[in-house]
């Protein structure tokens, strides 16, 4: 079975027992590192992988082909992304400026547009995505205005001595009560959606079960980050809504994806389509 979600540690901690062959009864994995805004490319392919980690707000354009699991995915509160500049804490100061994402199809992008619509009149300029371990230093050293950052950048900015403009997360959950959707795990519909979710929650499982067996695989995809910060990550990120989504983790990602239609960013989601 064809696999690929990210390198980073909540994903790795996440699949770790199914990539190592721990679960009885579950395929084996040809498993694809990438960085979300390859994963959210590959999901639009025919020949896509048969398990995908992508953004929330890349799942309208593919639900006709993937159905949505209710684990292993990235929800949680205190864990947005961050927009960050060189010294600017004001809002007002990106209109027009250069802000640079780690996706077009992020969800951290999703809840960067909804916020900016609210916070910056007259909007931001020009959108130059890359690769979310390049943002902050692009920021630090003048080449892009301001970075929309997500993962362990939240515990690292401060030593590139940038400053905080914004937490989505924090507006996103004053503004809605609700839980910040950031990942999703989606599967092919013609496959056996039940006994994937049930691999995917025993992985999850035996990952808390059993946290010092993953730790080599984590760290050697960490992309040399420091381990207290690999294990802030995962405690950050891997939480109860990836056990299970909940009523709270499906109202979360209907929310997002119902406000963001409204706003013209992405086709239109029926909830029910969502379960």
């Amino acid at each position: 079975m064809k696999i690929a979600f990210s390198p980073c540690p909540n994903d790795t901690f996440v699949f770790h027992a199914w990539v190592h062959g721990l679960l009885p009864g579950a395929p084996k994995l040809d498993v694809t590192y990438a960085d979300i805004d390859i994963t959210n490319g590959l999901a639009v392919r025919p020949d896509g992988p048969d398990v995908l980690k992508i953004s929330y707000a890349a799942l309208p354009w593919v639900l006709s082909d993937y159905a949505l699991l209710p684990c292993g995915g990235a929800l949680g509160r205190g864990c947005g992304p961050l927009v960050l500049t060189k010294n600017s804490p004001d809002p007002s100061a990106l209109a027009g400026r250069r802000v640079a994402v780690p996706s077009e199809r992020s969800t951290a992008y999703l809840l960067f547009r909804l916020w900016a619509a609210q916070n910056v009149p007259g909007g931001v300029g020009e959108i130059v995505v890359m690769p979310f371990h390049e943002i902050m230093p692009a920021v630090r050293d003048g080449l892009i205005d301001a970075g929309l950052v997500i993962h362990e950048a939240r515990f690292t900015y401060p030593s590139y001595g940038l400053t905080l403009l914004s937490d989505l997360g924090s507006w996103w959950e004053s503004d809605t009560g609700l839980p910040i959707p950031l990942g999703a795990i989606i599967a092919r519909r013609t496959l056996d959606l039940k006994a994937i979710a049930e691999w995917t929650r025993a992985s999850v499982e035996y990952a808390w079960a059993y946290p010092e067996a993953s730790r080599d695989y984590v760290l050697s995809h960490a992309q040399e980050m420091d381990p207290k910060v690999a294990q802030a990550h995962i405690d950050l990120y891997v939480n109860k809504f990836t056990a299970d989504l909940g009523e709270d983790g499906y109202a979360a990602v209907a929310a997002l994806l119902t406000r963001a239609a409204e706003e013209g960013l992405v086709p239109k989601v029926d909830p029910e389509a969502l379960r």
